[in-house]
């Protein structure tokens, strides 16, 4: 009886195979470039973005190397390197 109920007691993943678990910082990502990084308007699709081109562009507006970006050069200092990487990972593993 114990078992079963600390069984029903652990936390259930929402992940399915074609769609893993988001870190909780990306929802923030969500707002600009559509849920899972599909892309939405202008913005550019994040899904399947190639985890170490994601963590080189991060850098370019964290350091203000792209002077056209409207905000990302903002949103990008706020993140540590470890959330980043944790974002190049889980963009890179959502299918398209």
């Amino acid at each position: 009886m114990l078992a079963a109920s600390a069984a029903l007691a652990q936390p259930k993943s929402h992940a399915t195979p074609h769609q893993p678990v988001a870190p909780l910082h990306a929802q923030a990502c969500a707002g600009c470039h559509g849920q899972n990084g599909a892309g939405q308007g202008g913005t550019p699709i994040l899904a399947g973005y190639d985890p170490a081109a994601f963590v080189r562009v991060w850098g370019e507006f964290r350091n203000n190397q792209r002077p056209t970006a409207t905000i990302m050069n903002r949103i990008a200092r706020g993140y540590s390197d470890d959330e980043v990487a944790a974002l190049a990972a889980y963009f890179a593993s959502v299918k398209r």
